[in-house]
């Protein structure tokens, strides 16, 4: 995804906010939802929040933007690797550029590497949005900053269909800031020893459990990134039989 310096403010979404019952939030939006495209996708369903994480179909998930607005800026490619906490199935991976329909800046070519040539002969996001939302559905979607998959979905299909999209998601930044950024206590403030924040970054967190460094800022990449991380952190933190809505939001 595409990181202009760290994103610190993992663990808080947009004004909207997300249910503690997912499943039955899915009833009703696939009752409601307009586009067949999105009913479909609603009416997978999706898990408890007590399943256990050994029993919990994931997919990995990435967007590469034009920068950090949703409302300004667009998407320009998306990765998606199915996996769970025991296995990725990179075989089954799946990898868009897509039209974002706003001017590709010289700093966000730079950054994520896709082109103007490449943009102008990419489909729309409507074009292949039944394929994204077969590879998502019936699965807990893994990402790295919850913000930017879930706003810029969002607001690219709003403007496109005239709905949005929800779903739960488990972060692995929001997992590494409960680590990193707990509250300061005033005293600590007052006289304690200024240091800088330990970056929850997606290359930063890996390192921190041994993870090899790939490249950054490639959507595939990002999303198999983001799966071994979550993996990792189940494996030191958690268990397979920690309950979902321990880790969901």
């Amino acid at each position: 995804m595409l990181h202009l310096g760290d994103l610190t403010s993992a663990g808080k979404d947009h004004a909207d906010t997300y249910p503690s019952d997912w499943q039955q939030r899915f009833a009703t939006l696939a009752e409601t939802a307009q586009d067949p495209r999105l009913k479909a996708f609603y009416a997978e369903g999706t898990l408890s929040g007590d399943s256990a994480l050994h029993t919990v179909p994931m997919a990995a998930l990435d967007v590469e933007t034009t920068g950090l607005d949703p409302l300004r800026d667009g998407i320009v490619s998306i990765g998606i690797v199915p996996m769970s906490i025991r296995y990725i199935h990179s075989s089954r991976s799946c990898y868009w550029v897509v039209h974002p329909h706003v001017e590709l800046t010289p700093e966000s070519v730079t950054i994520h590497a896709i082109t103007h040539a490449q943009v102008e002969t990419a489909p729309d996001l409507d074009v292949i949005l039944e394929e994204v939302l077969q590879a998502l559905a019936g699965r807990i979607i893994i990402v790295h900053c919850r913000d930017i998959e879930r706003r810029f979905l969002n607001a690219s299909l709003r403007s496109r269909i005239g709905e949005g999209l929800q779903f739960p998601v488990i972060d692995t930044m929001e997992l590494e800031a409960r680590l990193y950024r707990k509250p300061v206590s005033l005293l600590t403030r007052l006289f304690g020893q200024r240091t800088r924040p330990t970056s929850i970054r997606l290359a930063a967190s890996r390192a921190r459990y041994g993870l090899p460094r790939y490249r950054s800022h490639h959507a595939l990449t990002d999303a198999l990134a983001c799966a071994e991380l979550l993996q990792a952190q189940v494996a030191h933190r958690f268990s397979p039989d920690t309950p979902l809505r321990e880790l969901w939001s």
